[in-house]
């Protein structure tokens, strides 16, 4: 059995968490990382993390955070506020690109305008409606946190992903509508509670194989 897959089948999602136990500096410097590190669709990163690490930060989270959520807040080690916005701006699409070419990522190749030429495309495509951009940029934020979920495990840390939020209270809460922002998602991470924690005991119950994957038929 690959250590991937040893991941994937004892990982679960916390439901209590340990308040005496803390991600520490260095997991928390190195989960940030890899959270900028997450892949985005024609690398637009249009998400922004907003994160809560100490007791007062994450009380504001939860304060926007459904009430049967809210101590999964409080009591984890951290937080992280997923938030995305309502339109593309030609701002940020300068920043990538010119953070490409500083990185290097053209260096050798040709073309690097069309690369740029290719995003704004794409990225036009589903921006035809602010709503669909704001859909299109909320999957971002899915794939950045599952990333992000998955190495947590790999490090011995336990997460928890909440829709149980009240989107507009936590967008007042953390001041995002005047960034041109709403939240989407919320993480929180740490520790799991060993003796209150339930769900980590319980066996893991997912669909048969031939129930979800399938063959693409000739």
């Amino acid at each position: 059995m690959t250590e991937a897959l040893d991941i994937a089948r004892r990982r679960f999602t916390a439901k209590v968490y340990d308040p005496a136990k803390s991600v520490t500096d260095a997991e928390w410097k190195d989960l940030l990382e890899i959270l900028r590190l997450a892949p985005t669709s024609v690398n637009y990163q249009p998400v922004q993390y907003f994160v809560a690490e100490t007791e007062e930060e994450r009380a504001a989270v939860a304060a926007g955070v459904s009430d049967f959520n809210q101590e999964r807040v409080t009591k984890a080690s951290r937080a992280i506020v997923c938030a995305v916005p309502f339109r593309p701006s030609e701002e940020h699409l300068q920043a990538v690109y010119k953070q490409e070419i500083a990185d290097g990522r053209y260096a050798g190749h040709e073309g690097e305008e069309n690369m740029d030429a290719g995003r704004r495309y794409f990225v036009g495509l589903h921006a035809v409606t602010s709503g669909e951009f704001f859909e299109w940029a909320s999957k971002q934020a899915y794939l950045g946190m599952g990333y992000l979920m998955f190495a947590a495990a790999q490090m011995g840390l336990d997460t928890t992903i909440m829709e149980g939020v009240q989107f507009q209270k936590m967008d007042e809460n953390l001041g995002l509508a005047e960034k041109g922002l709403a939240s989407v998602l919320v993480l929180a991470i740490g520790h799991h509670d060993e003796k209150e924690d339930r769900n980590a005991t319980k066996q893991k119950s997912r669909l048969p194989m031939d129930a979800v994957i399938h063959r693409v038929a000739k």
